[in-house]
C-alpha cells in the first residue's frame, strides 16, 4: 500500500475513533474530500484492521465508529504537527493574545509529556530545526485581548447557556446584559456575538471594551435553531455587519495571478478573461472594510460593482488626501 493511502486510512480511523455517534459514508466522504465509493472501500479495510469496529443503525442509514480509541502508536503526533502547534502559540503571543496562547501552551505540554521518552529524544533535533527556521512576519495592529477572565467567562456562558453582564466602554458605560451566541476572532480585535437587550438580531461587542464581566442568573435567550455563526460571519467582508452587496472586481493581467491565489470571501467566484485579466465575484457587506483592503491593490483593481463600494473608496481617498497634503506644523 502506498504511503498516501495509508495516511488517509489513519486519518479516517482517527475521525471514527473520535466520533461518539459514528459517521455515515456521506459524512466520511465529506470529511476526506473524496467519493462515497472510495470511503466505502476504506471502510472495508478499516473494519478488518480494528476488531472493535461497530456498525450502528440510524433509521435507513448506517453509522460506523471505532470505540475505545486507538493505540498510542497510531495517535502519536508527528514532528510537523508539534512544530505547527508551537508556531500557533508564538503567533498568538506576537499578536498579544496571551490568553489563547496560554491554553495552546498547556495543550502542547500535555501532548509532549504524553510521548514516550525515547520518542521525545528522537523527535527533538527535527523539532528544534523547524522551530529555529520558521518565524512570524510582524504586522501592526491592536492587541486583541489580554484579560483571561473575559474569554473564560464568555466560554463558560456558552457552555452553560446563560447570560453575562458587563460594563461596556462607550459614552454611557452602562451595565449590559446579553446572552452569548458565539465568538468571532478578527485580525485586530475579538468580538462577542450577542443580541442587545430587547433585540432579536445579534450585535458585535468588542472584548477589549468589556470590564467587570460576570455570569448572570437571569433567563437566557438562546439563538434560533436555524442560526449559524459561520453564515452570520460570511455576510460581511470583515467584521462589521451591514447590507450585503454583489461585488464584482476586475484585476489587471499583471495582477491576475496574484489575485487568483487570494481568498477574498467564502462566496467568491473567479473568471479568467481572454485578455488575461481576472474577474472576482462575491456577496458580502462591510463596504468600508472592503475599501480599505482594495486600496492596497492600488491601480491593479477596478470596482465594477456595486457603485456604493467605488464611492466609499473614493470618499476615503479624498479624506486621506486632504489630511496628508497639508504640510505639518512645527
Amino acid at each position: 500500500m502506498r504511503y498516501g493511502k495509508f495516511d488517509d486510512l489513519l486519518k479516517l480511523a482517527r475521525k471514527l475513533a473520535g466520533s461518539a455517534e459514528g459517521m455515515t459514508l456521506d459524512e466520511m466522504a465529506a470529511e476526506m474530500g473524496t467519493t462515497r465509493r472510495t470511503v466505502d472501500r476504506m471502510r472495508a479495510v478499516l473494519e478488518q484492521m480494528f476488531p472493535q469496529w461497530e456498525t450502528v443503525s440510524d433509521g435507513h442509514r448506517k453509522r460506523f465508529r471505532i470505540p475505545g480509541g486507538l493505540d498510542g502508536f497510531l495517535q502519536m503526533p508527528s514532528v510537523d504537527e508539534l512544530a505547527e502547534l508551537r508556531v500557533a502559540i508564538a503567533t498568538l503571543k506576537t499578536k498579544g493574545d496571551t490568553t489563547r496562547a496560554g491554553l495552546l501552551g498547556t495543550l502542547y505540554d500535555k501532548v509532549h509529556a504524553a510521548l514516550r521518552p525515547a520518542a521525545r529524544l528522537r523527535m527533538a533535533p527535527d523539532l528544534d530545526a523547524l522551530l529555529t527556521s520558521e518565524s512570524q512576519a510582524m504586522q501592526a495592529g491592536l492587541r486583541p485581548l489580554d484579560d483571561p477572565t473575559i474569554l473564560e467567562t464568555i466560554r463558560t456562558a456558552l457552555k452553560a447557556g446563560c447570560a453575562v453582564t458587563f460594563l461596556y466602554k462607550t459614552g454611557s458605560n452602562r451595565l449590559r446584559q446579553v446572552t452569548p451566541w458565539g465568538l468571532l476572532y478578527g485580525p485586530a480585535a475579538y468580538y462577542l456575538v450577542a443580541p442587545g437587550e430587547g433585540k432579536t438580531e445579534p450585535a458585535l461587542w468588542r472584548l477589549d471594551r468589556m470590564h467587570d464581566i460576570k455570569l448572570s442568573d437571569a433567563p437566557a435567550t438562546p439563538p434560533p435553531a436555524q442560526w449559524d455563526l459561520e453564515a452570520f460571519a460570511a455576510r460581511s467582508f470583515g467584521i462589521y455587519q451591514d447590507t450585503p452587496h454583489d461585488v464584482i472586481l476586475r484585476f489587471t493581467p499583471e495582477a491576475a495571478e496574484d489575485a487568483a491565489l487570494r481568498h477574498f470571501h467564502p462566496t467568491q467566484e473567479l473568471e479568467r478573461l481572454p485578455d488575461g485579466s481576472l474577474i472576482v465575484r462575491y456577496h458580502a457587506g462591510g463596504l468600508q472594510e472592503q475599501a480599505f483592503y482594495l486600496f492596497t491593490w492600488g491601480t491593479a483593481v477596478e470596482i465594477l460593482a456595486p457603485v456604493e463600494l467605488r464611492t466609499e473608496l473614493c470618499r476615503l481617498l479624498r479624506k486621506a488626501l486632504e489630511h496628508h497634503e497639508h504640510t505639518p506644523g512645527p
